[in-house]
């Protein structure tokens, strides 16, 4: 909704967004990379139990948006709610530069992230749709760009914090080179903070209908208290393994069954399109069980048998810090959007743009050979090690994968589901794609590796053997999306006019929850 007639143009209100969503990523993404090396390295966790730990948190950091867009149209504001979420971000990462061993600090720490980010993620992509609202035209490229900012942010955090704590380590001690190098999560939060007391007024006409009026301090103060009960309990999920089972499990269960219930009662004519949902919802599941491996299984693997060393023909180029491979996902998705924006193009002019379910099948694939990537370095490592240019392909694939299927399960409910199920429907996947970033740190620890064990050697074939059997999980999934396409075309052809008066719903891309421009 637009409050009133823009009084500043629209580029200018949208660069204020972009700005702090930018800072917003650079802290988020600078967290991450580290995060399960931390767990791991400086407070002695075990890799499964740093796997695990990430993986609750990660859970509860795609379910919370969901809370978080509510409480932005309806309660406070999504102006209000943005900031609100930012500032409690730039806390979050505050505590973790503080110089401690303390597992509550973290996980305290975490619990305050997880509230931070559902109030900011969903009301930063609300309020570029508000901002050109009514412009179908221009809100793509809008997302184009905005997406990029969310990759320039992410990028430029994931190359940056290890650097930060290795050299600051190795002149001040590992413990400050740890938490500095969180602390600059936080500074990156501040300046987007800065930048956005300075440029506010270029949103004052944007936002929801409670951003027009005055604060309501009862709904404030009933908002903070909420948020203070999630942190910790948020926090006592975190440090019990058992606890965080039973709620993935549980909101499983209770997803499924409430789906079953809306088949089995819904018109005849529903009946396929709420099917067909279920399918989509269960392939979206095993792509973010193959994403959350970057920060967990792929980033171990870099630890103990990835060589460094970046040579070409001989000659030595560079050499990079285990942790910053996860910024090849970022890279490649920046060097492969407008090529993929060409080929769609291309292909529309000529009548033969690609379905989304025939996407869908693309996606896996590529997803499929990402992986076996991985398995195929093996066979020329050297001590154990494989080259670092096979973790550079790997990457490569599974971005181009996470291009073709990231974005289309919101997309594809939105045509299929009645609208009347629609607001269920977005929720769910939301939820649903929270447990997936449990069940892919479930799925990680299948290589965990002893702690006595530091032989490259020994611990090669336990990995390549896990993202084998991930290639060949993507290519069952590449089937049956395969098997789908007739269904899917149709229902392309019976929701043809549903389709076409119809808004989609945000998309969840792995990390954030936005639209993926390309589609």
């Amino acid at each position: 909704m637009v409050l009133q007639n823009p009084p500043v143009s629209r580029t200018r209100s949208f660069s204020t967004v972009f700005l702090i969503e930018m800072w917003e990523r650079f802290g988020f993404y600078g967290m991450q990379v580290l995060m399960v090396t931390y767990m791991i390295k400086k407070l002695g966790f075990a890799d499964t139990k740093g796997n695990l730990v990430w993986g609750a948190a990660a859970a509860l950091i795609y379910a919370t948006p969901a809370i978080g867009g509510w409480v932005g149209d309806k309660l406070i504001g999504t102006r209000r709610t943005m900031l609100t979420g930012a500032v409690v971000l730039a806390l979050g990462y505050a505590m973790l530069w503080v110089p401690s061993d303390s597992e509550y600090l973290l996980y305290v720490s975490l619990g305050v992230i997880i509230v931070g980010n559902g109030f900011f993620k969903p009301n930063a992509g609300n309020l570029v749709r508000k901002i050109y609202e009514g412009d179908d035209t221009k809100i793509d490229s809008a997302f184009t760009i905005y997406y990029m900012a969310v990759n320039i942010g992410s990028t430029a955090s994931m190359l940056l914090t290890p650097w930060i704590r290795d050299h600051v380590g190795a002149r001040y001690g590992a413990v400050w080179g740890w938490h500095t190098a969180f602390g600059v999560c936080a500074i990156g939060l501040l300046l987007g903070l800065a930048n956005y007391a300075l440029m506010h007024r270029t949103l004052a006409h944007i936002g929801s209908p409670p951003d027009s009026t005055r604060l309501s301090m009862k709904r404030a103060a009933g908002v903070l208290l909420a948020a203070v009960a999630m942190v910790f309990v948020s926090a006592f999920i975190l440090q019990s393994e058992n606890v965080a089972r039973i709620c993935v499990y549980a909101a499983g269960v209770v997803i499924l069954g409430i789906f079953i219930h809306l088949i089995r009662s819904s018109e005849s004519n529903e009946r396929a399109g709420l099917v067909a949902a279920l399918v989509l919802t269960v392939q979206t599941i095993f792509f973010f069980i193959f994403y959350q491996q970057m920060s967990t299984s792929l980033n171990l693997f870099a630890q103990k048998n990835v060589d460094l060393s970046f040579n070409l023909f001989g000659w030595h180029l560079f050499d990079w810090i285990p942790e910053q491979f996860q910024s090849l996902n970022a890279i490649w998705i920046v060097a492969l959007s407008p090529v993929l924006v060409w080929a769609y193009n291309g292909l529309g002019r000529l009548g033969k743009d690609p379905s989304v379910a025939a996407k869908f099948a693309w996606g896996f694939g590529a997803v499929a050979a990402g992986y076996f990537m991985y398995g195929l370095g093996s066979h020329t490592a050297v001590n154990g090690q494989i080259s670092s240019w096979y973790m550079v392909w790997g990457y490569g694939l599974y971005s181009l994968g996470e291009l073709l299927v990231s974005g289309l399960g919101l997309a594809m409910i939105a045509r299929y589901v009645p609208a009347r199920m629609g607001g269920f429907m977005m929720g769910a996947y939301y939820v649903a794609s929270g447990i997936s970033q449990y069940l892919g740190s479930v799925v990680a620890n299948f290589a965990s590796i002893p702690r006595d064990v530091s032989d490259p050697l020994v611990s090669l074939p336990i990995y390549t053997r896990l993202f084998n059997q991930l290639g060949f999980a993507g290519v069952a999934c590449t089937l049956i999306a395969m098997a789908m396409l007739p269904l899917m075309r149709r229902l392309s052809a019976s929701h043809s006019d549903v389709a076409t008066h119809h808004d989609p719903f945000p998309a969840s891309r792995s990390e954030e929850g936005y639209d993926n421009p390309i589609h």
